[in-house]
């Protein structure tokens, strides 16, 4: 399962070759949008490719619940707080009696690590209050590119910011 958390494209620019490779080796993939991208480009993306699109759908993939929201609000293309919580937060009613809880965004949580690798990319209230309220097991973030890899625990909550180079672990 591959799991793409935004910034396809720099200023909505075609991305090249991120989807097709996956999907052209058999894997299953789910994304979201950034603060770069457009939600038509997510909408082609999932349609071109027959993705999950976790901006407007929830997904239950081997009894694990994907649930999330794109966007931040900063940059190019800007998402509200309240738009973000309440996706999140449509996500989660169907995916709520899941054994596992991944909760996929573009920005991170407001009090998290990831917060002190940028003094211009602000965190999100509303991804902070979803964490706090739905308890995922994992969220999976993307918009500081210079955390990239950065892990922690909120709560019981495995924090990833999976940015630029990607991330590799078991849920």
């Amino acid at each position: 399962l591959v799991i793409i958390a935004g910034d396809f494209t720099m200023m909505d620019q075609p991305p090249q070759n991120l989807v097709g490779p996956f999907k052209a080796i058999g894997k299953k993939v789910l994304i979201i949008h950034g603060n770069h991208d457009s939600e038509t480009t997510l909408d082609f993306l999932s349609e071109h490719y027959k993705v999950g699109n976790l901006n407007k759908y929830a997904v239950t993939y081997e009894g694990v619940g994907f649930f999330g929201a794109g966007g931040a609000e900063i940059g190019p293309v800007l998402t509200t707080e309240l738009k973000i919580f309440e996706r999140i937060k449509n996500g989660h009613k169907y995916v709520k009696d899941a054994k596992k809880k991944v909760m996929v965004t573009h920005v991170h949580p407001r009090g998290s690590l990831i917060e002190k690798f940028s003094n211009i990319v602000p965190s999100s209230n509303s991804v902070r209050k979803a964490l706090d309220e739905f308890k995922p097991d994992i969220l999976i973030c993307g918009h500081v590119h210079e955390a990239q890899g950065i892990e922690e625990k909120i709560g019981n909550t495995r924090v990833i910011n999976v940015s630029r180079i990607g991330k590799v672990f078991d849920i």
